[in-house]
């Protein structure tokens, strides 16, 4: 790999790496699983899906749609990945048996774990556990409406929703607009917990809200910068673009508190010969920062792009707004404090500085590490500022990529999901309704959990998702939820929510159709700002009482409101929702004609090209940005004895490779080196400094709860951090929330490790 920097070793060897971990990310192993699954009973409807005109149920990414199931945006075949037929085995199951809940009880199915529940198989008819009953019972569609329509009566500030990705465009701007039509702003969406901060940062200096960055200007870059995000197992086919990207002189830089072997090497199978076997070197630096210092290590890379004479201060001046402090800022703060704060030396700055700074073309890539933080929106802050004083926004391969997680979580926030919402969309709402929206500020998901732990929520809605397990604090979660008097959850397979998160009077499980087995078309955005039009399609579960998304919605909204302030039961056929749609928002104007055309597109305003912001003034606003002060409290504050041995650590939570959001495909984590699930992924030096070995078992304990004999793993994880499993440690902490975008901090839970005497 190439240096940048004397003395300097871009990539350490992976000395801390499990015994039993792979050597690259990606690889044969992918071939193998892909072969198992074509030759399984359901090989047949597996290519069969793969196939279909519309997009992936995965990341958002993106592939499918019209150009073909395999086919990205820009024309490329083989666009399909391990995680794509990981969801859609998932939905091909066959139906979860008619007696199944009349066998198992409601305390059995709360002993089911995430892996346990989805494999169940597809939800096919609705049913409903009624207050102080044991057992789900089946509920007819009629009862379902009726039980439905009272709650939804309830006064509009008592009412919310709650959303995923998993669904369409046109389900999202019938949940929005029937949620405001009855006066509530109550839209809390999965976002809220991931990246909000990405949302409200980008908004605040640029006054948009999703990437500016298209995969066609990804491809001309010659420098990608990849914060906090483990794309290797999270969003795969992003790996393509940065091997091509290294495959023609560029740089890559890595910043991740654990070294993930896939974010080194990773073998893809879109290059049999160069990469799948041989695997293609990924990171030309990586960089392991302490957990929540990001800010203090983007600072770091300007001040170095100053002192190096790599500051474009002509762009600053031509394109910004309060540059000047920022690069003080940047200049004044001292090397110790900043070093210190990050835990990355002076001269590995100087060489990611280097790099960016010689670069003609860099993209500034971020996921979950940076933004759920307790400064998440300082972090999305001081990343923008390091492209603008290196001049890399406005102009093609270069820009700002928030890459996301769900595959349509960016098109509901577009769609007006939001407690947040645009001025111009809420014109045009307010013109649809003939009337003001109501002023009362909405509940994002974190202050929802909190009305509803207060009393304050009668009727909640789901529109897919898993919000008692996506939630920190799941005793919390699990006692808010149980405060509410009515819960619907709208979904294609069970999930822990459904057994956990419990209403106080009725909650409701609804199976609808998914994205390739809907009776009507349908869209969804890619996190790129690419729309995709999806072909109607055929479930595979015969005799089954389920309908699509948007039914169920039309034929509420229409017991709720009557023909206020459209006729609901015509919007059934989607194509009048796209028109809708196309009048309510901006960028979306192409739906209007997209059932003619079949033409898919990508949302007009969006991508950065020219160094022209829609902003007031047409320049880009820079923050300074303050370095976080992080402390971590001292095993006293956690109740042990002085006697009890053990230390307290920065404990990241994240998903497991075949993993999706809180949905568990597989219970290890081969390339982590991780056997199950209660697993700790720690420093080796960090454990036996506290007397701790491998694979011994230990107690680790958060500010609400603690889990026992949980196993060590020693792995690439910098000093003082260490790793666990996202659902299932949420049990443990109740999270420090980023203010400005109500984001709870995940990624730095304070936690204290130790052995039982």
């Amino acid at each position: 790999m190439d240096t940048n920097s004397q003395n300097i070793q871009p990539v350490p060897p992976f000395s801390e790496k499990n015994d039993e971990s792979p050597d690259m990310g990606g690889g044969l192993p992918i071939i193998e699983y892909w072969a198992k699954q074509t030759l399984s009973p359901e090989g047949p409807k597996l290519w069969q899906t793969l196939l279909h005109k519309s997009a992936c149920l995965s990341c958002s990414w993106g592939t499918g749609g019209q150009k073909g199931g395999f086919t990205n945006e820009d024309g490329e075949k083989l666009q399909r990945c391990m995680k794509s037929v990981e969801a859609i085995s998932a939905e091909i199951k066959p139906a979860i048996s008619t007696n199944y809940f009349q066998q198992h009880n409601i305390a059995e199915l709360q002993q089911l774990t995430s892996r346990e529940a989805d494999r169940l198989g597809r939800l096919s008819y609705p049913m409903i556990l009624r207050a102080g009953a044991s057992h789900y019972d089946r509920i007819s569609w009629q009862e379902v409406y009726e039980i439905a329509e009272a709650a939804f009566r309830k006064t509009p500030e008592r009412v919310a929703s709650y959303s995923s990705g998993r669904s369409s465009n046109e389900a999202a701007f019938l949940l929005q607009l029937m949620m405001r039509a009855i006066g509530s702003n109550n839209l809390a969406d999965c976002s809220d917990l991931c990246h909000a901060p990405s949302t409200t940062g980008l908004n605040e200096m640029f006054a948009t809200r999703t990437s500016v960055v298209s995969l066609e200007n990804l491809k001309q870059a010659d420098c990608v910068v990849l914060a906090g995000a483990n794309s290797a197992y999270n969003h795969p086919r992003f790996m393509n673009e940065l091997i091509k990207i290294r495959d023609k002189g560029g740089k890559i830089i890595v910043i991740n508190p654990v070294m993930e072997i896939g974010l080194v090497k990773f073998g893809s199978p879109a290059f049999p010969v160069k990469s799948l076997i041989p695997g293609s070197d990924i990171a030309s630096l990586y960089l392991q920062p302490i957990p929540g210092s990001d800010t203090a290590l983007f600072v770091g890379i300007q001040k170095s792009v100053i002192e190096q004479g790599l500051l474009d201060e002509t762009y600053l001046q031509a394109h910004t707004e309060g540059w000047e402090a920022a690069v003080q800022h940047a200049r004044e703060t001292d090397w110790e404090t900043i070093t210190t704060t990050c835990g990355v030396s002076q001269a590995e700055i100087e060489a990611a500085a280097k790099i960016i700074g010689n670069s003609q073309r860099v993209v500034f890539g971020w996921a979950m590490g940076i933004t759920q933080q307790k400064n998440g929106v300082d972090n999305v802050f001081s990343i923008a500022n390091t492209a603008l004083m290196t001049g890399n926004l406005g102009k093609t391969g270069a820009g700002l990529l928030p890459v996301r997680g769900h595959s349509n979580v960016q098109g509901f926030g577009s769609m007006g999901v939001t407690v947040n919402l645009k001025k111009e969309i809420q014109q045009t709402l307010e013109k649809l309704l003939g009337r003001p929206l109501s002023a009362v500020k909405g509940y994002e998901t974190r202050s929802l959990i909190e009305a509803a732990d207060a009393g304050k929520v009668d009727t909640l809605i789901c529109l897919g998702g898993n919000l008692y397990g996506a939630n920190p604090d799941s005793n919390e979660a699990k006692r808010a939820l149980g405060k509410i008097e009515t819960i619907i959850y709208i979904a294609t397979k069970p999930n822990l929510g459904h057994f956990s998160g419990l209403a106080h009077h009725n909650t409701i499980v609804l199976p609808v159709l998914n994205r390739f087995e809907n009776p009507y078309k349908t869209t969804v955005e890619s996190g790129n700002n690419f729309v995709r039009f999806n072909d109607e399609g055929e479930t595979h579960l015969k005799d089954a009482d389920l309908i699509s998304e948007v039914h169920f919605l039309t034929e509420l909204a229409a017991r709720i409101h009557g023909t206020y302030p459209v006729d609901w039961r015509q919007l059934r056929d989607t194509k009048y929702v796209r028109q809708l749609i196309a009048q309510t928002i901006p960028g979306y104007e192409k739906m209007a004609t997209i059932d003619e055309t079949k033409e898919e597109f990508t949302i007009s305003g969006r991508i950065f090209t020219e160094p022209k912001f829609p902003t007031d003034s047409g320049k880009a606003k820079m923050f300074v940005t303050p370095l976080p002060v992080l402390k971590l409290p001292e095993i006293k504050e956690f109740g042990a004895s002085e006697s009890v041995r053990g230390l307290v650590v920065a404990l990241m939570t994240g998903r497991s490779y075949s993993q999706h959001n809180t949905v568990v495909y597989k219970i290890d984590d081969k390339y982590r080196g991780m056997p199950h699930r209660n697993c700790i992924l720690m420093n080796r030096a960090d454990a036996e400094s506290a007397g701790m070995k491998e694979h011994q078992r230990v107690t680790v304990q958060g500010n609400v709860g603690k889990m026992e004999n949980v196993e060590v793993i020693y792995g690439a994880v910098r000093e003082g951090a260490a790793l666990m499993f996202y659902p299932e440690v949420n049990v443990i902490f109740h999270p420090e929330i980023e203010r400005r975008s109500g984001t709870p901090a995940y990624k730095r839970v304070p936690a204290f490790v130790y052995a039982e005497a």
